[in-house]
């Protein structure tokens, strides 16, 4: 049974992270800030007006990396303070008060990108040329030249920039601080519910009558608040398009790819071969879950159940180390020693707190080590999760200690390809080291209804619902809570066909992820896990070889678009065959299932 929340001076001070790996005091904190503030001051004085040369340009940009460095320090410091208790009044103070601050430096530094901008061509070939460090800057420039408004237009959207972030607090604010649930009766009893109790604990519940009421008492709340978060999404999406028109694209579509360095046509191909071929995939799945469960009718609210509730076991930490080791340990003994000190260190906010940020996550500010939140509920599943965001961990540690700050960020196309690959590596070990069905059957059922499901299916099904969305809005068109609904649970309805009752409350799905405020980031989980699903089968097949030329792509960074890091792990993603071999993949996988499934209940006859 869910409990209610402590608040976060309540829970265990061991299971939660500790900042003080960015800075040991406030004391420290203000000397930084003061010195982010001097060195920004320094730059505008020393350089505005006179990067015309490759040196000076690169004597900028020397400076500007420690200046991105410390501003990381300040913001993520005061973010991840945020994140852990957004009931914290004081730590949503601080953090708005450094975003302002930052935003003010940033808008007064805006000379230095429009200066280069400007720069003789030859000036800034020979610049690129001439320092490695800051060639990840350049890339960015000679992307974003062609777009570029006036420098007086690029110095105010700047100066605008914490309040175009206004929508994204505003959703976040009202799901995380305003939304409060009251216990819902089911059974004969009250039952208390949270939103993090209810992603964390009553999706999976294994009581039919249990899950459904769950899912309704949390619809029911929900949609209080559905025209305050469809306001602020179209007011988000509306910032997009006109930015998009201002700078010339041909869409917002255009605009929001360009960062991550792919095509149009690699992002509707992720889409609409994932709504094509994976639905009858899982459609059977779907039927499966009811068979075991004994439901008639499949609703949206059973999707999440287990196969097999019973058979998943609590885990203590001591348990999770034991499996995080041994299953990630074959990327090498630097990356070992990683994962040892994210325990050791305290870099994992475990602990579920009143206030708390949903779901999981890892900040890595580069210059320190990496940060993750997740809401543990001693339950096997929350293993994949913690794998999943030590994958981004392990990413970013390899490609900050190789690469300036200015190549460390890879394209969004990317990002998750690091993290399902841990996913991945955790199942084989799972697989290999039992020949019990149940438990066989169980990592599988757990890599389709989490690690799939979670990429390939509820984030995918995000995608789908983002690009009808913006199709919308590029087209002139605006959005309500109204048509919000009306969008996802079509395409709710277009994936799951008659095989799933698409019950009241699911088209409310859109309010609960804040991926929509991210670009297009939602089809992304499916993207990274395409070409982690195919480099893992490599590992299986090659060992030692493959491996090592995984290590080498998360070394890269961002030095490489990500058709160039796929190719790198031995994926060629600019055709499809990468995504159809990913989808047959989860097809064996549930035909393995149903096989098992088979097998223990005759044995069990």
């Amino acid at each position: 049974m869910a409990e209610k929340m402590p608040k976060r001076s309540e829970v265990e001070k061991s299971l939660t992270w500790d900042l003080t790996g960015i800075f040991r005091d406030e004391k420290s904190f203000k000397e930084t800030f003061d010195k982010y503030i001097s060195l920004g001051e320094g730059i505008e004085r020393d350089y505005k007006g006179r990067l015309k040369t490759a040196q000076d340009i690169n004597d900028c940009l020397d400076q500007l990396r420690e200046l991105e460095m410390l501003g990381g320090w300040l913001e993520n410091y005061s973010y991840l303070n945020a994140e852990a208790d957004l009931t914290n009044m004081r730590a949503q103070e601080k953090l708005e008060n450094i975003s302002n601050r930052i935003s003010a430096m940033e808008s007064r530094l805006s000379f230095v990108e429009a200066e280069i901008m400007e720069a003789p061509e030859e000036e800034l070939m020979e610049a690129s040329k001439e320092s490695p460090e800051n060639l990840g800057y350049f890339r960015f420039i000679f992307r974003k030249k062609p777009y570029r408004l006036h420098p007086e237009a690029e110095r105010v959207l700047s100066a605008l920039s914490t309040t175009f972030e206004a929508p994204y607090r505003v959703y976040n604010m009202s799901k995380l601080a305003d939304l409060s649930f009251d216990d819902f009766k089911a059974k004969g009893g009250l039952h208390p519910l949270s939103f993090a109790s209810f992603e964390g604990e009553w999706e999976y519940e294994k009581d039919t009558e249990l899950r459904r009421e769950a899912f309704s008492a949390f619809s029911k709340e929900l949609s209080k608040y559905r025209n305050t978060m469809a306001t602020a999404y179209q007011a988000h999406v509306t910032r997009e398009k006109t930015l998009s028109d201002l700078r010339g694209f041909e869409s917002v579509f255009d605009s929001l790819l360009v960062d991550q360095e792919v095509s149009l046509d690699l992002y509707n191909r992720q889409i609409d071969t994932i709504m094509e071929h994976l639905a009858p995939h899982m459609r059977r799945y779907a039927k499966l879950l009811g068979r075991i469960h004994g439901i008639e009718r499949m609703t949206f609210a059973d999707l999440k159940v287990d196969v097999d509730p019973d058979f998943e076991p609590e885990i203590s930490m001591e348990e999770t180390r034991k499996y995080i080791f041994e299953s990630l340990g074959i990327m090498g003994d630097d990356y070992l020693r990683m994962l040892q000190r994210a325990f050791d260190e305290r870099w994992i906010d475990f602990v579920m707190n009143e206030g708390k940020s949903t779901g999981a996550f890892c900040s890595t500010p580069y210059g320190s080590h990496p940060f993750v939140l997740l809401s543990w509920t001693d339950k096997m599943r929350d293993v994949f999760t913690l794998a999943h965001e030590l994958g981004h961990a392990g990413h970013f540690h390899l490609a900050h200690r190789n690469q300036s700050i200015f190549n460390s960020e890879p394209s969004l196309y990317f990002i998750e390809a690091p993290s399902t690959m841990n996913e991945m590596l955790l199942t084989n070990h799972l697989m290999k080291t039992t020949d019990d069905k149940r438990m066989k059957r169980w990592v599988l059922s757990s890599m389709v209804s989490k690690t799939y499901y979670h990429n390939f299916v509820t984030h995918l099904l995000e995608a789908h619902y983002q690009r009808e969305v913006y199709r919308i809005i590029d087209a002139g068109g605006s959005v309500n809570a109204e048509v919000l609904d009306r969008l996802k649970r079509n395409t709710l309805e277009e994936f799951w066909g008659e095989e799933v009752e698409i019950t009241a409350g699911a088209e409310l799905t859109w309010m609960r992820q804040p991926h929509y405020y991210m670009g297009l980031y939602p089809y992304t989980y499916s993207a990274g896990l395409t070409i982690s699903t195919e480099a893992s089968q490599r590992i299986l097949k090659e060992g030692e070889t493959a491996i090592e030329d995984w290590r080498n792509v998360l070394m890269a960074g961002g030095t490489k678009n990500p058709v160039e890091l796929a190719r790198m792990a031995g994926v060629d993603i600019t055709t499809e065959k990468p995504l159809l071999n990913t989808i047959a993949y989860i097809g064996r996988m549930i035909d393995e299932i149903e096989k098992l499934t088979d097998e223990m209940e005759k044995e069990n006859q």
